[in-house]
This record gives C-alpha cells, sequence and structure tokens, in this order.
C-alpha cells in the first residue's frame, strides 16, 4: 500500500458518502449538485489510483469523466429548468471544495510525474474539473446574476 492509494482511499470514504446520500435523500436541488460533485471525486480517484497502480489508462478514464461529468450537470440543469427555477441550488461551499482538491491532486501528481507530454494531459483535466464544475454550478444556480453580467459589459 503506497500514499496515493490512501489518498484514494479517503477521498473516496470522503467524497463518497455525502454523495450517495444527497442523490438517494432529498429534493432535487440536493440531488443534481451530489451528482455534480460525486463526478469530481471520482475523476480524483481516478487519477490517485492511476499514480498508486502505475496504470496510464486510469488517466484517460478521468479525462472522460471530466469532460462528461460537467457535460451531464448541465444537461440536467437544462432539463429540470422549470423545477429549478422555484428554489435554485447554491452550492459554493461544495463547488469550492471539489475545486481546490482538484487542484491539490493535480499538482501533486504534476510533481510526481514530472515535465512531460502527461503533465500536460493531468492539467489538462485538472482544468476541465475547476472549470466543468464551476460552470455547471452556476447553471444549476440560474445562471449570472444579472448585475455581474451587466457589469462586464
Amino acid at each position: 500500500m503506497n500514499g496515493w492509494l490512501v489518498a484514494a482511499s479517503v477521498l473516496l470514504a470522503a467524497g463518497f458518502g455525502p454523495t450517495v446520500w444527497g442523490v438517494a435523500t432529498g429534493p432535487l436541488e440536493r440531488r443534481v449538485v451530489a451528482q455534480n460533485f460525486g463526478t469530481s471525486v471520482v475523476c480524483l480517484v481516478m487519477l490517485l489510483l492511476a499514480q498508486a497502480y502505475a496504470r496510464p489508462s486510469y488517466v484517460d478514464l478521468a479525462l472522460v469523466l471530466a469532460v462528461l461529468g460537467p457535460a451531464g450537470t448541465l444537461v440536467y440543469a437544462r432539463l429540470l429548468a422549470e423545477d429549478l427555477t422555484d428554489d435554485p441550488p447554491h452550492a459554493r461551499v461544495l463547488t469550492a471544495v471539489a475545486a481546490s482538491t482538484a487542484v491539490v491532486v493535480v499538482a501533486a501528481m504534476c510533481l510526481a510525474t514530472g515535465a512531460g507530454r502527461a503533465t500536460v494531459k493531468l492539467l489538462l483535466i485538472g482544468g476541465l474539473l475547476v472549470a466543468g464544475n464551476v460552470i455547471a454550478s452556476r447553471a444549476l444556480a440560474g445562471g449570472f446574476p444579472k448585475g455581474a453580467a451587466a457589469s462586464r459589459d
């Protein structure tokens, strides 16, 4: 057993329980937010397992999850827009936790991997995870506030 495997186990234990609880119980808002968080957790666990078992193919699975996870949440946000307009979910804390965990895991893996194509792939996965999680979270919350859009113009 190495440190990467321990980190993957801790992340899985810490993230899987709340994700299953959120998806299995409660209102629709909590279920969709938990699904979004769950894809981030599984993606990071796959990255850590790739390093633990020295299996580069697991990184490819993490890349697919980093692309399809937020895309699935955006599909849910579009299909459930009517149900989410009354009380949109606000997951700022969960989004910050997922994004910061992604940054820490990807940075540690980049340091362990060294310079090369694998590091570029890891940085791409990290960027997709952070950006995808933030964009999907904002889409679930009803988009960007009206004042923020006006101040950007």
